[in-house]
């Protein structure tokens, strides 16, 4: 009998699901959002850890030979990817570039390969050592690069979050190999000063879910803070019995999004919430074990229509993983070093 995951999802399902994701797969390595569409490395780094999850380090070690071959000189990488045409999107974000590193301490914590962690060092480190080159003053990093090189004009508040945590993992990445990275550790006190005023630093997106629980999931607020953020606006963004809806201004519920706040109740020892949230995502699992992106209610209509994404699968993998005591990256949000 396949053994239950805190009651979320079985082992049998948790490998159906990264199935799904792996058949998506191209010959390079990218994972893009779903057949025959593109890819974005933040979004691959999440699979790339949900395969990672489900013991499928082949096809995880793939998806970082591809980010390998595809980064820049400067330690960037590009928006978006099609297989068989090359780049999309020639916009650069600093969060994307940053999430490298969150995937290479995953993975190693997952697989405990030293080997896998020299090997990606200098990736990461370029890619922070780029991340870095647009903080501001006030702690904030500004979230994306024009074609032509002009960086924007603001910070977003749920990339910021994600490249806080991002800094974290890297600098665990460097102390496991002997590395002094005291100013990414300056960094990241820098950044999350600012996330603590998140209401004051950022360009305003309310309208999103991810604004209301990513500073919470990426542990850039004290915890009596990140619960008092997440119960204050918990009726906004939550439709009881079906999941988290993706913005504010209507009934859409989307997998990731549930799966996200799911880790962000985990991650704040809010287990039986996290529970519950993750387990009404099964409303949108698929036979294959795959998931719809959203879903609009009452009329229980797909949006986007008939979409699945690999992201959203990934997603609910990682949630199961954070609510898994055995699990060597479990805690990877609340306790990113351990």
């Amino acid at each position: 009998m396949s053994r239950m995951l805190y009651g979320t999802l079985s082992e049998d399902e948790i490998l159906e699901t990264a199935q799904s994701i792996a058949v998506t797969q191209c010959k390079n390595g990218m994972i893009p959002w779903f057949e025959g569409g593109h890819s974005d490395p933040w979004n691959h780094v999440e699979a790339a850890m949900a395969l990672s999850v489900a013991g499928m380090w082949e096809e995880a070690t793939k998806a970082y030979e591809w980010l390998v071959t595809s980064q820049l000189p400067d330690g960037s990488w590009f928006n978006y990817y099609a297989d068989g045409i090359g780049v999309v999107d020639q916009r650069i974000d600093t969060n994307v570039c940053a999430y490298i590193a969150t995937g290479t301490w995953h993975h190693y914590l997952t697989t405990g390969d030293l080997g896998f962690l020299e090997w990606m060092w200098k990736v990461l480190d370029r890619a922070m050592t780029f991340v870095l080159r647009y903080q501001q003053e006030n702690g904030t990093v500004l979230w994306s690069l024009d074609p032509d090189g002009h960086p924007g004009r603001y910070a977003l508040l749920t990339g910021s979050s994600s490249i806080h945590h991002a800094l974290r993992c890297a600098i665990s990445c460097a102390e496991t190999l002997g590395y002094d990275r005291l100013e990414w550790k300056m960094a990241a006190n820098m950044l999350k000063k600012s996330l603590s005023r998140p209401d004051r630093n950022f360009e305003p997106k309310r309208e999103f879910a991810m604004d209301w629980y990513y500073p919470a999931l990426c542990g850039a607020l004290e915890k009596h803070s990140a619960v008092n953020r997440i119960d204050a606006h918990w009726d906004t963004w939550v439709m009881e019995g079906l999941g988290v809806r993706c913005v504010s201004t209507g009934p859409w519920v989307t997998a990731a999004e549930t799966a996200e706040c799911s880790i962000t109740l985990a991650s704040l020892l809010q287990y039986d919430r996290a529970h519950d949230l993750l387990s009404w995502s099964k409303n949108l699992r698929c036979e294959d074990g795959s998931y719809w992106t959203g879903m609009v209610y009452p009329e229980e209509v797909t949006f986007p229509v008939n979409e699945r994404t690999t992201y959203t699968a990934a997603a609910v993998i990682l949630a199961a993983d954070s609510l898994n005591a055995t699990s060597p990256t479990g805690k990877l949000f609340a306790q990113p070093g351990v």
